[in-house]
């Protein structure tokens, strides 16, 4: 039994959350070389911690962490209320620290959150898929997820409150959503949007979105970090300019490049190739977690890889974009590259839920 649940096991997103990894690593050697590899090396140790953890959640069966989702949940909720009596760092209630270790509860939250959805939304079917087009059963699913974006835009930090919304689109849209919620969501957006902008935004998110428009409007300032960004990754040109040789990376113009711009570190000293590479390896995997969801032996754990697979989506988008000044600099990591154990370890119990899923798949259930 357990050999035929590893023959089934998606393999593929595993070799590409390793091949991801080492490339970030790789980065992060070149890019700390002034600080004595001192990332680099917790990187490392990171690294190795968050293949253990994923090897734990592998062989969990993930039907037991659906039926303690709601103990997850509450977890999460309370860690979210705690870290935003912290002290700020960099202007963000992110981080819950003792000492020397550190950890952002708003990634792990996000596990949290996706199982415990995929719970409700499974609970919620269990009458047929139709249920999902009721009112109050919609805007329970949405409360769910309503509150730890809540928490987190207090901290504040838009960029990982969107990576939820992202996830939560992408779990209603498998799940039999009628049309007539998607149209009317996209048009409260649209009108919300300039409204948002003028009276709710903060002064530093409007600065970040004209800056986006106009990084040469304050070249020395805000626009700073995206102009330099913009340089490396064109000065890399097909083949880059070489490991420890990067003139944006080694100088120091660039910023903060062990964690928002390593895209960028990776675009000026390994080039386009490369760069290129890490796209099509997320392509492929957030394909892998897709197909896994298409053929998960039930609506749970379909929603669930839908769910990784969302976010997945959004830190590639969303890093990669504002890099190259296509989207606005919200602070998001690009998973499995970017210096972070928090975000490291849980991009890795990610992977480890999907591997879970797709060793007990038996048909598809997407509803044609």
């Amino acid at each position: 039994m357990r050999k035929k649940m590893l023959k089934n096991v998606e393999w593929w997103i595993l070799v590409c959350a390793i091949i991801l990894s080492i490339i970030g690593c790789v980065a992060l050697f070149s890019a700390t070389q002034e600080s004595n590899y001192g990332e680099f090396k917790k990187q490392i140790i990171w690294l190795v911690v968050s293949i253990i953890i994923m090897i734990i959640v592998m062989f969990i069966d993930y039907e037991v962490l659906v039926k303690i989702s709601p103990i997850l949940y509450g977890i999460g909720i309370i860690l979210l209320i705690g870290v935003l009596f912290t002290e700020p760092i960099n202007g963000a209630r992110s981080w819950i620290g003792f000492k020397d270790f550190s950890f952002q509860p708003g990634e792990f939250a996000k596990i949290f959150v996706v199982i415990f959805l995929a719970y409700a939304l499974s609970k919620i079917q269990e009458k047929g898929r139709e249920e999902i087009n009721k009112p109050l059963k919609l805007l329970i699913c949405l409360g769910i997820v309503a509150i730890p974006v809540f928490l987190i835009i207090l901290q504040p930090d838009y960029g990982t409150a969107i990576a939820y919304i992202f996830s939560l689109v992408c779990m209603l849209f498998v799940s039999g959503l009628d049309k007539k919620y998607i149209i009317v969501t996209a048009l409260i957006i649209v009108i919300s949007l300039p409204i948002l902008y003028l009276y709710v935004l903060p002064e530093h998110a409007k600065t970040r979105i004209d800056v986006f428009l106009n990084p040469e409007s304050d070249a020395r300032g805000s626009g700073y970090n995206i102009i330099q960004s913009k340089l490396a990754i064109g000065a890399g040109q097909l083949t880059g300019m070489g490991l420890l040789k990067g003139n944006q990376t080694q100088l120091g113009f660039l910023y903060p490049k062990t964690t928002d711009f390593i895209y960028a570190v990776i675009g000026e000293e390994m080039g386009f190739i490369v760069a290129c590479s890490i796209i099509i390896l997320y392509v492929f995997l957030i394909t892998k977690a897709v197909y896994v969801a298409k053929t998960a032996k039930d609506n749970v754990g379909s929603y669930i890889s839908m769910g990784i697979a969302g976010i997945f989506l959004f830190h590639m988008i969303e890093n990669i974009g504002m890099t190259m000044g296509l989207l606005p600099i919200t602070g998001v990591p690009l998973l499995f590259v970017s210096y972070g154990g928090s975000s490291l370890i849980t991009s890795f119990i990610s992977v480890g839920l999907l591997l879970n899923i797709s060793s007990k798949r038996q048909k598809t259930i997407f509803v044609k």
